[in-house]
């Protein structure tokens, strides 16, 4: 009762401090924002196992978001800051009695695009493909783009370190990043002014880039912007005989120094769902190049070369169309993700779980074909299994990414379904990755979901990771059990 009543006295503050337009206690709000897209089939049967946050809280501006913190600093309560509700990591569920979540999605405003200096400032609420189509009216993209690009937000794009399908040529969200504005839970504003490049020190931008909102919140974003040439867009597809072979095309391509802007090659299983129509039951290889037409014909050129060397394991080459027809309908909007859920409640199955990880050239078969192994041969659910793959998405100059994918029929309670089902291969998955010296977490963040592998992941550097949370959050007020390890709550939420 004395802790109701305490929520109640911290809700009536917040609406003082703010609005009280600006702060949402209805239930079903409620419950939505105590967990993210990870426990979506557990959250639709309505078998949350974790509290709800107490308040959903709209700042308007930065100096909003600076009130909210230094309220929540004062009174020890949990932040979960949010934007754009696509995360997969759990890094938005919540794991205290005390929570608020700190929406930024009012904050929408496009603030300046400079197409002399190649670059977009945004505050942390506007939609990416709010900012893309401004764009292409004026011939220019952010050539970042996520599947979620439909209702992704700058902020938590940045916050969780994104990447995007185009990603071996524009690169990932923090190459794109020239400065931006950030709250600490103390009230310091901070503001990395906007230049090219500079010698001043650490670079100060990546204590929020992928903070995951552990650190800080995220205000306002300058991103570059690149020229948009669609009309020099060519696409490549093969139908190759195993992973081997289209992880050294990729190599091949990458270390000759040619950056497509896709670059991809898919298991036979994960092909299925993605190419039923062409695959053949073989693995698939595929490219897009775009840019000036030069660089463009330069591209193919290295491509073909590529092709040609490890001819021996390519079976057929696929008509381009088919390829630029399956890219232009990867993106989902908010009816494909209703659409999604509304499957998993009407099947008791989950399609599209996903654990990506990144090694060097001479690890990432390595990894692959060590997980494909372990999981048919230690996951005591296998025959629930109904789709067992993975794609390599992300390359470079010194090797690329290993997207594991999962699907499975649920034959357990709701709320035991991560444990069951998704934890266990997670895990393998890890295992192998860290023994090989990659990265259990290419570009999905750590979340609370991989968070008891942290210090395993960064190893004597976990020091520095531990420093910036002492210094930057002493109270430990800043979504709690995101990236850092919580013990007793991975006990409670995801193991038990």
């Amino acid at each position: 009762m004395q802790t109701q009543t305490n929520h109640k006295q911290m809700i009536e503050e917040l609406k003082a401090l703010l609005s009280a337009e600006q702060v949402v206690t209805n239930e079903e709000a409620l419950y939505d924002a105590s967990a993210d897209r990870y426990k979506k089939y557990a959250k639709t049967k309505k078998a949350l196992n974790v509290p709800a946050p107490i308040a959903i809280v709209y700042p308007l501006a930065t100096e909003d978001v600076k009130s909210i913190l230094m309220f929540c600093n004062e009174n020890d309560i949990n932040v979960i800051p949010r934007s754009g509700k696509t995360g997969t990591e759990g890094g938005l569920e919540n794991w205290k009695e005390t929570s608020i979540v700190v929406d930024g999605s009012k904050m929408n405003e496009i603030i300046n695009i400079d197409t002399y200096n190649m670059q977009a400032t945004v505050q942390t609420g506007v939609k990416l493909q709010k900012l893309e189509d401004e764009l292409r009216k004026l011939g220019y993209t952010t050539g970042h783009s996520p599947q979620s690009k439909p209702v992704a937000q700058l902020g938590g794009l940045v916050a969780t370190r994104s990447i995007g399908q185009f990603s071996t040529l524009y690169g990932a969200i923090e190459d794109m990043v020239v400065g931006l504005e950030c709250v600490f839970p103390e009230g310091q504003v901070s503001k990395i002014k906007n230049v090219p490049r500079r010698s001043g020190g650490p670079d100060i931008r990546h204590i929020a880039i992928g903070n995951e909102g552990a650190l800080c919140y995220i205000t306002e974003v300058t991103v570059k912007i690149f020229k948009y040439m669609p009309e020099n867009n060519e696409f490549h597809g093969y139908l190759i005989k195993d992973v081997e072979t289209g992880i050294k095309i990729l190599r091949e391509v990458m270390v000759n120094g040619f950056r497509p802007s896709v670059a991809r090659v898919y298991s036979e299983e994960d092909a299925r769902q993605h190419f039923e129509h062409f695959y053949k039951d073989k693995c698939v290889l595929i490219f897009t190049t775009e840019g000036p037409a030069g660089i463009v014909k330069a591209t193919n050129e290295g491509i073909l070369e590529a092709v040609e060397k490890f001819k021996d394991g390519v079976i057929e080459k696929v008509d381009s169309s088919l390829i630029e027809t399956w890219f232009n309908h990867l993106n989902w909007d908010e009816s494909r993700i209703q659409k999604e859920i509304q499957d998993m409640i009407d099947h008791n199955s989950h399609d599209g779980f996903t654990t990506e990880v990144s090694a060097d050239w001479d690890s990432i078969v390595k990894i692959y074909n060590n997980v494909m192994a372990r999981i048919k041969n230690e996951f005591d659910r296998v025959e629930d299994l109904t789709m067992l793959g993975g794609h390599s998405s992300h390359s470079y100059l010194n090797g690329t990414n290993m997207y594991f994918v999962y699907n499975y029929t649920i034959n357990c309670a709701p709320e035991d379904e991560l444990r069951v089902y998704h934890h266990p291969i997670h895990e393998i998955i890890i295992e192998e990755t860290l023994k090989l010296g990659g990265s259990m977490c290419h570009h999905h963040g750590i979340g609370k979901y991989r968070s008891e592998w942290t210090k395993d992941e960064h190893g004597s550097a976990y020091y520095m990771l531990e420093k910036l949370k002492e210094a930057f959050d002493p109270k430990g007020i800043m979504n709690h059990g995101t990236i850092f390890p919580q013990p007793n709550e991975v006990k409670k939420y995801i193991r038990s």
